[in-house]
């Protein structure tokens, strides 16, 4: 029996592309979400101190996404929060999360087995929208549809420094545009091929490409979180690539080794000025004396 007979991929990817994400695939990504809000450093006690706060922070890990895409196309905001069975989810696991008794629910989700399979539903979701930004920007021109669909996929990470300024802190150094993670570089790797899908400049269906890509996304992020990993798989071809097109790679390493670890001896400790002459000193001995006199 040939693969295409026993293995039929086309049909199975147009299976996969029409399975409905709201709730349950909603659910495990406002899971993870605000999972991630929990995991920040004095998110408890804000949503302790101002629990509204603690609201406003969990609907932008959901939601900020929507938000910047809708920004970008010059549409409310809010258009997203008229979704009021979404908002409801994502205010039941904001709850839950951080205020459900003996912790109980944080426990379970958190377990890692549970969390594993939540990471792998948030990236059926990521993908999806990503596609469903570019799409939705077809008519504006492929840079456009590039960005909608970037801030689609990784809109959270993107919004990082205004999120943080809801709970009180100012971490510039943190932001995400310097230092991208591998959801961002692989939103960002994957808006492209879905651009290049809507454009016709790759032969591939839009089901088989969201089939594909999803499984990537899928076996990386599990794969990272069970070894709680930060290593980018993109690294290898990024280390090959970046010195024959942007310069050395030593250069680069060093200088995000700077930004995470604190500046470079070269740039925090500036020469000392030079020694003044005897007579610099002479002269400003007299100024001094003259200015004392008056």
């Amino acid at each position: 029996m040939e693969l295409p007979g026993a293995l039929p991929l086309g049909e199975l990817a147009a299976a996969f592309a029409t399975i409905p994400v709201f709730p349950l695939f909603d659910l495990a990504y406002y899971i993870v979400s605000v999972l991630y809000l929990k995991y920040e450093p004095g998110a408890v006690e804000m949503s302790r101190r101002s629990p509204f706060a603690s609201w406003l922070c969990a609907m932008l890990h959901c939601f900020g996404s929507y938000i910047l895409a809708d920004l970008l196309l010059g549409e409310s905001p809010l258009h997203y929060f008229s979704h009021h069975s979404s908002v409801v989810l994502a205010t039941a696991v904001w709850y839950l999360t951080f205020f459900c008794p003996m912790n109980l629910f944080y426990k379970c989700v958190s377990f890692l087995p549970m969390k594993l399979v939540f990471v792998a539903m948030k990236e059926v979701v990521r993908v999806r929208k990503i596609a469903a930004g570019v799409h939705h920007a077809h008519h504006h021109g492929c840079f456009v549809m590039m960005a909608t669909g970037w801030v689609k996929g990784s809109g959270v990470a993107l919004m990082s420094n205004f999120e943080q300024l809801l709970r009180g802190v100012w971490r510039p150094e943190t932001n995400e545009i310097l230092h991208m993670s591998f959801p961002t570089k692989a939103s960002l790797y994957g808006t492209f091929l879905f651009t290049l899908q809507q454009t016709h400049w790759l032969p591939i269906s839009e089901a088989n490409l969201i089939f594909f890509f999803t499984m990537f996304m899928i076996v990386c992020k599990v794969f990272m979180t069970a070894t709680h990993s930060h290593a980018s798989p993109f690294a290898p071809i990024e280390d090959f690539i970046c010195p024959v097109f942007f310069g050395s790679v030593a250069s680069g390493h060093a200088s995000h080794h700077h930004d995470h670890h604190g500046a470079s001896h070269d740039v925090s400790h500036p020469p000392p000025p030079p020694a003044k002459s005897k007579e610099e000193l002479n002269e400003g001995t007299r100024k001094r004396k003259a200015k004392k006199a008056e």
